[in-house]
């Protein structure tokens, strides 16, 4: 008679299982503050576990140009990450900066944050519940698009300005003006004469010194007294966007 061959144990190499693979990672990644570099790291840390939340069996990290070898540090560590620039517009720092530091480690690197079209909805969206909110009427609201700009590059500008044209197409605001801090035309002179009725869209991405400093100090001047919206780090949809950007092209 035939002996039965003996049961496998777990211990079996029949029956042990290979390494696991490594599960997919993301580095979110922002400008910072060189003058306060751990300020920024913090929110950005912060954005990025709001992120993870959406994103079950992913590592999800962040860093800031700012703080030196933050990045270099990071991918190191998640081994080959997505890079998700959260920047407004592909400007200097996604098209040469970090694009360079990505292809030198041959990492694949997601469009930035500023130009997801669904960014689109949920700033209509948020500006329409603002105005209903205040009681007004979008053809008697005036928007203010206040965006950074940048005395060397177009790249900047015209991102502000194609988002400003594209909230008005699906608005039909009163007015729509779009100042900025390095370029003219300026906040405080983009600032001026547009009302009570009036919302400013901060196209910033995170709570710079920027926005903490020069866009008050640009309102003061301008005597601007509408609602200011808060820099897209702060916006509860940004995560869910971040999340789906990062997930939006695998398959």
């Amino acid at each position: 008679m035939r002996s039965r061959p003996a049961p496998l144990t777990l211990k079996d190499p029949a029956l042990m299982s290979s390494d696991p693979a490594p599960c997919p990672s993301a580095l979110i990644v922002a400008h910072g503050s060189p003058s306060e570099p751990q300020q920024q790291e913090d929110a950005l840390a912060a954005l990025a576990a709001r992120v993870a939340d959406h994103m079950p069996g992913w590592q999800i990290s962040s860093a800031t140009l700012a703080c030196k070898d933050r990045f270099d540090e990071e991918t190191a560590r998640l081994g080959a990450p997505l890079i998700f620039p959260f920047f407004m517009a592909e400007g200097y720092f996604t098209r040469r900066v970090l694009a360079t530091k990505a292809k030198a480690l041959g990492l694949t690197m997601r469009a930035p944050f500023g130009v997801i079209p669904a960014l689109e909805d949920v700033a209509e969206t948020t500006l329409r519940a603002h105005i209903a909110r205040n009681g007004w009427q979008i053809a008697e609201t005036a928007l203010l698009v206040a965006a950074h700009g940048s005395a060397v590059s177009t790249t900047s500008r015209n991102s502000a300005l194609n988002f400003a044209d594209r909230m008005q197409a699906r608005c039909g605001f009163r007015r729509v003006a779009t100042g900025f801090v390095e370029e003219p035309p300026f906040l405080a002179d983009a600032a001026r004469d547009l009302g009570p009725h009036s919302l400013c869209l901060t196209h910033f991405a995170l709570r710079s010194g920027h926005v903490q400093e020069d866009l008050p100090e640009a309102f003061a001047t301008a005597g601007f007294t509408g609602t200011i919206l808060p820099p897209m780090i702060e916006w509860p949809e940004t995560p869910r966007l971040i999340a789906d950007a990062l997930t939006c092209e695998q398959g």
